[in-house]
């Protein structure tokens, strides 16, 4: 294969990342539980994945013919890691955790559990063969696909204290973090890197009830126009981050996907793809155009004015982009991997490459 030749043939696949590709990680962490009516919509009861079904991570392994990735932390089960496995944890950032963050499982922890769970494969590797049938094999490491789904949580956690001008000025540590973590799997044999950027934070319904009351700080898709800016400038930076990995990495394939105007071009034109609701919570509580109440999450009940109310799901998850006013429905996790998938959204292209179709599974 010739270097920047993207062929899809990978035997696992190993996924960094937060509640954007968890699997189930903060779940089995403890760190909390999630309930019905998650999960519902595909696996018929919560599945540690935020959603009402599946994720984007999930509908990209499907496409290439893989299982669903078992998370590093779930250990009820007997799951398999043959074909690779999941880092991700909901909450989690590229910087290292402090004690008010959301997760302590950061990118730098991820990285670090990347590098147990390796040692220890390569040891059972030698000492049995019982096992290898739910382990990676030792040259899966270095021909495996590293997936990448972070910072989105660095930069919306980073507005509720900070200024536009010094979120923009924090970017290039975060991006450091980062380079850090993909040069240590680089040194381990990591060889593919196919690397999200993240989305248009302004148009998360979380975001808008909360930093969007006054409409002069909406854009014109009524998403907060400041968070926008943020995401960009960091994909901006992103990118270019890639491109000189690139030229580091000349062993490598670096991809670099757009998932920023995927999601921006979905909210903006929601009905031509079929969906009615690009901001409206589908699993929320309120009622008007957010139907989100940040006091009652999807599934609880809450004593609000001392009158119990409760966030239930919607009757049809399709005609939602926003599940639970923080993350995506199934359906719209759907529309953006398909979109991936067509190889346009990402540097180098790959639309003449794909040996697959993505199957509508709903």
């Amino acid at each position: 294969m010739a270097l920047g030749e993207i062929h899809f043939n990978y035997p696992a696949v190993f996924n960094f990342g937060d509640s954007n590709s968890d699997t189930g990680g903060r779940v089995a962490s403890g760190l909390e539980s999630i309930s019905p009516p998650y999960g519902e919509t595909f696996f018929g009861r919560p599945s540690g994945r935020f959603c009402d079904g599946r994720l984007i991570v999930d509908f990209l392994m499907d496409a290439m013919d893989f299982p669903f990735l078992n998370a590093y932390l779930q250990s009820v089960g007997a799951p398999s890691f043959h074909t690779g496995t999941n880092f991700a944890a909901a909450g989690c950032s590229i910087l290292p955790a402090n004690p008010t963050s959301v997760s302590p499982f950061s990118f730098g922890i991820q990285i670090a559990q990347f590098l147990q769970f390796k040692s220890q494969v390569l040891q059972l590797l030698d000492d049995s063969t019982k096992s290898r049938r739910y382990i990676p094999q030792e040259d899966f490491f270095c021909k495996g696909l590293y997936m990448f789904d972070i910072g989105q949580n660095d930069l919306a956690g980073a507005f509720y204290s900070k200024t536009e001008d010094q979120i923009a000025a924090l970017i290039p540590t975060i991006l450091l973090e980062f380079e850090t973590g993909l040069k240590k799997l680089h040194d381990e044999g990591a060889r593919n890197f196919w690397i999200h950027n993240t989305g248009p934070l302004g148009c998360i319904t979380q975001n808008i009830a909360f930093f969007g009351k006054d409409p002069s700080k909406l854009d014109r898709d009524g998403c907060v126009a400041a968070h926008n800016r943020g995401a960009r400038l960091f994909n901006l930076q992103l990118h270019a981050l890639c491109s000189k990995l690139r030229g580091q990495f000349s062993d490598s394939n670096i991809i670099y996907v757009d998932v920023y105007s995927i999601k921006s071009d979905l909210i903006r034109n929601y009905a031509k793809y079929g969906f009615e609701y690009p901001v409206t919570t589908c699993c929320g509580y309120g009622g008007g155009q957010l139907n989100y109440d940040s006091r009652v999450p999807c599934g609880h009940t809450k004593i609000l004015d001392g009158v119990p109310v409760t966030a239930t799901g919607c009757n049809d998850t399709s005609e939602h982009v926003n599940w639970d006013g923080i993350h995506y429905t199934e359906a719209a996790n759907f529309h953006v991997a398909s979109r991936i998938l067509k190889g346009i959204y990402s540097d180098p292209p790959f639309s003449d490459k794909m040996p697959f179709l993505l199957k509508p599974k709903y």
